[in-house]
């Protein structure tokens, strides 16, 4: 095992203080901070619901699933992103909570803790081999850039549905964007996306279709604690999928994501980080740490790249408090329409998108890029494996194989 002191990149020195970070936070900012932070806590959310509730996990141990994601993750994202002064946002592991899914079926919640816990143990040492970041820095960008394409082709795609199922909600949103988009001096000092939440809001309210639900009996989560248990069958089933899923999909993406946007992300770092906190949240019943990729691309969407950390920050406050109080919060924010969460996170990734097919089709490993596309968007799932792994799999077989020429030209 490689000197951790050595091969942990350190933050950048000085670290920002407050009055440097207030300084570096604008209305621009703020408003990417809050956009990262509702698309975290809208439809990523109803994953955990839909996935717990099958599993016959009670209203408790839920809030606590998601006091470990938003609570502790956001505070992890808070220093992360002011110690590196780089918007890393670090949350779950969506593919990874879809994998507990079928495992709850035939699993007790305490064996799927102890998964958890096995998880950030062998990130943790993955990490600290040094084998992440020789793996990362060899993975050809292309390919990396089509998988990121193709997984985050379904937020076009669903603002274009959005436009057609609801056009009362989607229809304000999408004009208001146009026009400020349009007029460059007023989308310096009203954000595009600021203003389309703000309307989206408006039209939900007057299409009197929010339901926030049930009422709660309690606005605070109360984490719940567990002692995991060691079993066989989960650790076969769920470590090393989970593991793939943290380090290769989710943390490939942010990290492909962050670098497009010119940052340079502490990979290794990154990989501990996620592997520790995955032992905080697993203690309270939350799946897996992992850097985000649909976040972190919201968070440098827009304005000066070094100015991109203050919006992590936001986005970190927002979700400790949302954390503290999940019970009310989730379901104010599942209350609205699904056009509305569709809508807001299809306009912020549009650019991010058109960026992502740049990246992946402008030059060499077209080929492989292509198939790394079509398996991602073709959601293939193998092995209890999501199609992003599978993805960069096939592509980078095929860019082996037919590509050599531009495989060496990459690594050159």
């Amino acid at each position: 095992m490689a000197d951790p002191e050595h091969l942990l990149e350190r933050p950048g020195r000085p670290v920002p203080g407050p009055r440097q970070v207030v300084r570096d936070l604008g209305a621009v900012y703020a408003a990417n901070g809050l956009i990262g932070f509702v698309f975290a806590a809208t439809g990523p959310v109803a994953v955990i619901l839909a996935v717990g509730s099958a599993g016959g996990l009670t209203r408790e141990q839920l809030a606590s699933w998601l006091f470990g994601c938003f609570s502790l993750n956001g505070v992890l994202t808070v220093v992360a992103c002011w110690l590196y002064r780089q918007p890393l946002s670090f949350f779950w592991t969506i593919p990874g909570t879809v994998l507990v899914g079928p495992a709850l079926t035939h699993l007790r919640w305490p064996e799927v803790l102890g998964a958890f816990v096995a998880t950030g143990l062998l990130i943790v040492v993955l990490g600290l081999t040094g084998w992440v970041r020789r793996f990362m820095a060899v993975i050809p960008m292309p390919i990396v850039m089509a998988m990121v394409a193709g997984v985050f082709l379904r937020f076009g795609l669903d603002l274009v549905h959005a436009i057609e199922d609801d056009l009362a909600v989607a229809g304000p949103m999408v004009l208001t964007f146009l026009v400020v988009s349009a007029l460059p001096g007023l989308a310096r000092v009203v954000p595009p996306l600021l203003a389309v939440l703000v309307v989206g809001a408006v039209a939900v309210a007057f299409s009197g279709r929010f339901d926030a639900g049930p009422e709660a009996t309690s606005w605070l989560a109360a984490p719940v604690f567990q002692a995991p248990e060691w079993s066989v069958q989960a650790l076969l089933e769920l470590v090393v999928p989970l593991a793939i899923t943290v380090i290769v999909v989710q943390n490939g993406q942010g990290v492909a994501v962050l670098r497009a946007a010119g940052h340079a992300p502490p990979v290794t770092a990154i990989t501990v980080a996620c592997g520790v906190w995955s032992l905080l949240t697993a203690a309270v019943g939350s799946v897996s740490t992992c850097l985000t990729g649909p976040t972190n691309a919201l968070l440098s969407a827009s304005g000066e790249r070094s100015r991109h950390y203050a919006a992590g920050i936001v986005c970190g406050l927002l979700a400790v408090v949302f954390g503290v109080f999940s019970p009310l919060a989730t379901d104010l924010l599942l209350g609205t329409p699904a056009a509305f969460v569709a809508t807001l996170a299809g306009l912020a990734m549009l650019r991010v998108l058109q960026a992502s097919f740049v990246a992946a089709f402008a030059g060499r490993l077209t080929l492989g890029a292509l198939v790394t596309f079509l398996v991602t968007v073709a959601d293939v799932t193998l092995l209890n494996i999501g199609s992003a792994f599978w993805g960069l799999v096939a592509g980078g077989l095929v860019a082996w194989l037919l590509e050599r020429g531009d495989l060496r030209a990459a690594a050159a």
